[in-house]
């Protein structure tokens, strides 16, 4: 199978299966989706969707937050990977927004990562669920799921590399989908350490490149 039969049978899948498909997380704003971004970094959705309701509730807008002090956003997000630094960030992302942007969440990737915790993956999630863009965000599950199932150059090593065999290969119009659907794949079928394969509808041509994917 070649690797454009490869995308045309998995999207082909995923239209019929996953028609509707979005992030987990849960925000009301183009804000609270970058706050609960940044605070996802190595942690499960799950436990954002726990931690940010209350955060919200005290801190629904850039310029409530950046009134704050890192502490204060400590005591509220200490359950998650990483307090300190996120909740340091996530005061010094607002400050900015509110001082370089005039409170409003910027739409284009070079703005964004101006923002302190703000990288490239969360740059792209911000542009393609909120503002509609195409644009692909290549966390630890696209990264196994697209070497696992052929999707990418072996030479594809990191993110970037990665985001670019991607976007090469992807229809435009569905750039934001297959985001969507490779990370929910990869976080519920395709995991780590125990790939569910028995229940994978790419089982019978995966290319099971186990050793690659272990790497992330």
């Amino acid at each position: 199978m070649t690797r454009k039969e490869r995308y045309q049978y998995i999207l082909d899948y995923f239209r019929q299966e996953m028609p509707v498909v979005t992030t987990e997380l849960e925000f009301g704003s183009a804000f609270q989706l970058l706050v609960a971004t940044v605070l996802s970094a190595q942690c499960t959705d799950k436990r954002i969707n726990q931690v940010t309701p209350e955060l919200f509730l005290h801190y629904p807008d850039a310029e409530s937050m950046a009134q704050a002090t890192p502490e204060e956003v400590f005591e509220l997000v200490h359950s998650v990977s990483y307090p300190n630094a996120k909740s340091r960030h996530l005061v010094a992302m607002a400050q900015m927004i509110v001082s370089d942007f005039k409170g409003q969440v910027p739409d284009n990737a070079i703005d964004l990562m101006k923002l302190p915790g703000v990288g490239r993956k969360t740059a792209n999630v911000i542009q393609a669920v909120w503002f509609g863009k195409a644009a692909i965000a290549v966390d630890t599950h696209v990264y196994r799921v697209s070497h696992r199932l052929g999707l990418v150059s072996s030479k594809a090593d990191t993110p970037f590399k990665v985001e670019q065999d991607l976007m090469r290969y992807l229809p435009k119009t569905e750039v934001n989908n297959a985001h969507h659907w490779l990370l929910l794949h990869g976080r519920y079928i395709c995991q780590s350490q125990q790939p569910k394969c028995a229940k994978c509808p790419f089982d019978s041509f995966c290319p099971k490149l186990l050793n690659n994917s272990k790497l992330v």
